[in-house]
C-alpha cells in the first residue's frame, strides 16, 4: 500500500505565518496526505537575558514554551473540523533552520511549506531569512514559499523550465501539488553575447534571425520535455519569450493571474547556495503569488 504524502509546514505563530498553515491544510486535504506543523523554540536566546531575569529565566522559558503549545492547539482547532485533517503538531527547542531541516529529513517529507515573512527578529526585506536560508541549503523535498490567503486550490501555474534536470522536477511538482490547475510551461532566453553583437554592429535583422530560431527550437523543446512529463497536449500550454527570465516570469504572473510559479533550483556548490541563482532570488522577492521552489541534486538523479 502506498504510504500517503507528508507535509510539513513550519510557522513562527505570526499572523503573516497563518497563510502557510492554510495552504497547507488545503494542500494536505487534496492530496489526502498527512500534516505535521513544528514551531521552533528558540529559548537559548532568553540566555542573554540572564542578568535581567535572574532566577525569573527559568520561569520565563517554562511560560514561553507553555504559551507556544496553547497557540498551537488554537491553530489546530481552528482548522480540524472544516476540512477533517488530524495534523500532529510540535514544538521543538532549537534554531528554527536545524529544527526544520532535522523535522524534513526525519519525516522524509513530499513537501515543505514556509510563510514568505514572518513578524519576529527573523523577518528579512526581501524574504523571511529562515524561508530563504532553508532554500539555500536546496533541500531534498520542493519548499513551497506561501505569499497570498489561500481560499481554493491553486488554478493557474506557471512552470519556469530552463532545461536543466530540475525543469522535468518542477513539471512533475506541479502536477503533483496543483492537479486541477491550468499549466504555462515558460521558457526565457537571452541571446548569447546579445549585447556584444549590438555593439559589434551586427544588423538588427540577423539579430532577430537567430532570436527566432532559438524561440523556434526551444518551443519545440518544452513539447518534448511536457511530453517525458507525462502531459498530453490538452493538459498545459507553452510560452518562449525573449528577454531577462526573472523580468518575464513575473510579467507572466501578472497576464495569466498565476497563484502559483514552480521553479527548479540546481546546483549545489557553496556559491550557487549562497545567492539561491539569480532568477530564482528575484523571482522569489517580486512575485505577488505563492512560489514552489524544486531542488535538483546529483542525488536526486540516482
Amino acid at each position: 500500500m502506498k504510504s500517503p504524502l507528508r507535509l510539513i509546514v513550519a510557522t513562527d505563530l505570526s499572523a503573516p505565518a497563518r497563510h502557510a498553515v492554510d495552504r497547507a491544510y488545503l494542500l494536505a486535504a487534496d492530496a489526502k496526505g498527512e500534516l505535521h506543523i513544528i514551531h521552533a523554540l528558540e529559548l537559548d536566546a532568553l540566555d542573554n537575558l540572564r542578568e535581567l531575569l535572574g532566577a525569573n529565566l527559568t520561569s520565563a522559558k517554562s511560560a514561553i514554551d507553555a504559551d507556544a503549545r496553547d497557540r498551537m492547539q488554537q491553530l489546530v482547532a481552528h482548522h480540524a473540523q472544516p476540512l477533517g485533517i488530524a495534523a500532529q503538531i510540535r514544538v521543538v527547542a532549537g534554531k528554527p533552520l536545524q529544527v526544520i531541516s532535522c523535522e524534513a529529513d526525519a519525516l522524509n517529507t513530499d513537501l515543505l511549506v514556509l510563510g514568505a515573512r514572518g513578524e519576529s527578529y527573523l523577518r528579512h526585506a526581501i524574504l523571511g531569512s529562515t524561508a530563504a536560508r532553508v532554500i539555500r541549503k536546496a533541500a531534498r523535498c520542493p519548499i513551497l514559499i506561501v505569499k497570498q490567503s489561500p481560499h481554493d486550490a491553486y488554478r493557474s501555474v506557471l512552470v519556469a523550465v530552463d532545461f536543466s534536470p530540475a525543469s522535468l522536477l518542477a513539471i512533475h511538482a506541479a502536477k503533483r501539488w496543483a492537479p486541477v490547475a491550468t499549466l504555462v510551461l515558460v521558457h526565457a532566453f537571452e541571446l548569447p553575447y546579445e549585447g556584444l553583437l549590438w555593439r559589434a554592429g551586427i544588423e538588427q535583422d540577423a539579430i532577430a534571425q537567430y532570436i527566432n530560431a532559438d524561440l523556434n527550437k526551444h518551443r519545440a523543446q518544452l513539447h518534448d520535455l511536457a511530453a517525458e512529463a507525462g502531459l498530453t497536449p490538452a493538459d498545459y500550454s507553452v510560452r518562449v519569450l525573449h528577454g531577462e527570465p526573472s523580468q518575464q516570469i513575473i510579467a507572466m504572473e501578472q497576464e495569466y493571474d498565476a497563484d502559483l510559479i514552480v521553479i527548479g533550483k540546481h546546483g549545489a556548490n557553496f556559491t550557487e547556495e549562497l545567492l539561491l541563482g539569480s532568477v530564482t532570488k528575484h523571482v522569489l522577492a517580486e512575485s505577488q503569488g505563492d512560489v514552489l521552489v524544486v531542488a535538483y541534486a546529483h542525488s536526486a538523479a540516482n
